[in-house]
């Protein structure tokens, strides 16, 4: 890791300095990066990974947003510009606040290298990372349309870092767009935090290049009777790892999240979850669907933690995988620790090529095989892309068809 070292440590001097950026690499540098000997890596190609192939930058690269990017704009109450990270422009709404911060604190009072301490990943962005971008949206304010960020990727490697609050009773929606990244290593991490009685709807929609390596993270913190529904969806990079991770510590939290994802070529898609229920009277539905071809592979791990003292707790996860050829593979891992006797959590998981007898009866009335299956790969997303923002639903949907499109299915 020479050389990456030796660029981050000029990086780091071009940055605002503070003792927490300090911590964060020097603890990154102690560590090291993860091996495949770990169990949360065991399934990662990190044979193929080496530092050594990019460089962090104290400026954003030169770079357009592509056309769905600006259609997403287009369709957005106000939007918000990052490239590599770092912020490039900002609409107004009122209401609503965007900003920058140098703050060494992750949401929930722990500074960044306490927070993300075991992630080697998560301390590189609380080092290397520009100021976190905020958005604040204030008490009781209601945002009508989604609030949209265009995070763009240009340079050799990127470290995103965003948070979101909403204040009391307040109601929005964040679509982000992830793209770019030709050769580049991609590291985000995002925190929100859900007051009191308010509604936070995001969804991220990771396309970058190909040959992007793709390491991002979120953390959402929910309050008394606050709502999170969250959708990340995966089609791009050669890694695309995603952890998402909710923590309900108040009476009446509920959170919804969704992940899918499409694996082509070689691709590994590995997503992490996580939630954790502190408090009673806290509700959780995750639902993880995916669909893998040619050599690609899928990973999905999900726990369910439920506390001491979370009495009534309903939490479910469900884990739904197709394989459209013969060479691909997905590995299904769900989790569940319970310390708490009066509640409901149960999880289910599938992995199997497309359904014959459901093929054989479009083929029965007349559609042919490839169009057949087109329709059944179809109907599975289907339920994944009907629950996103109906602003942006049908573009994320066709470019996702598109990419689709490309796909070879082969099966029996």
């Amino acid at each position: 890791m020479t050389t990456f070292l030796a660029a981050a440590a000029d990086s780091l001097s071009d940055l605002v300095a503070s003792d927490v950026r300090r911590r964060c690499w020097d603890r990154f540098v102690a560590v090291g990066l993860p091996s495949t000997a770990d169990e949360v890596w065991r399934y990662a190609p990190l044979a193929s990974f080496s530092l050594d192939r990019y460089a962090p930058s104290a400026k954003p690269g030169p770079g357009r947003a592509s056309a769905l990017a600006e259609s997403l704009a287009a369709r957005g109450a106000l939007v918000v510009r990052l490239v590599d990270g770092f912020l490039e422009e900002s609409g107004e709404l009122p209401g609503v606040s965007v900003g920058l911060s140098e703050s060494p604190d992750s949401f929930g009072g722990l500074a960044r290298d306490e927070r993300y301490a075991a992630d080697a990943f998560a301390l590189l962005n609380g080092a290397l990372a520009p100021a976190s971008v905020t958005i604040d949206v204030a008490p009781g304010v209601t945002v009508d349309g989604p609030i949209v960020i265009l995070n763009r990727v240009n340079s050799s490697a990127a470290f995103p870092r965003l948070q979101v609050s909403l204040g009391r009773s307040a109601s929005a929606t964040i679509v982000e767009c992830l793209e770019g990244g030709t050769d580049a290593l991609v590291v985000p991490v995002s925190e929100y935090r859900v007051g009191a009685d308010a509604e936070l709807r995001v969804v991220t929609y990771q396309r970058l290049e190909p040959s992007a390596w793709h390491v991002g993270r979120t953390l959402a913190l929910l309050e008394r009777d606050a709502r999170l529904r969250q959708a990340v969806v995966g089609i791009g990079a050669h890694y695309d790892r995603s952890r998402n991770d909710a923590e309900l510590f108040e009476p009446g939290a509920s959170n919804e999240l969704r992940t899918t994802f499409l694996g082509s070529g070689e691709q590994v898609h590995d997503f992490r979850t996580h939630q954790l229920h502190l408090a009673p009277h806290t509700e959780s539905t995750l639902l993880a669907k995916g669909a893998v071809a040619d050599y690609s592979r899928s990973i999905y791990t999900g726990l369910i933690e439920i506390e001491k003292g979370a009495k009534r707790t309903d939490a479910r996860q469900t884990n739904r995988n197709l394989l459209l050829s013969p060479n691909a593979h997905a590995d299904s891992v769900p989790n569940l620790e319970i310390r708490e006797n009066d509640v409901v959590c149960a999880h289910a998981s599938s992995v199997g090529p497309l359904d014959e007898i459901e093929r054989w009866y479009l083929e029965s009335r007349g559609v042919a095989r490839a169009e057949a299956e087109r329709l059944m790969i179809g109907g599975f997303y289907n339920e994944m892309m009907v629950a996103l923002p109906p602003q942006v639903a049908s573009l994320v949907e066709a470019d996702v068809a598109a990419a689709l499109a490309r796909v070879e299915v082969v099966t029996p």
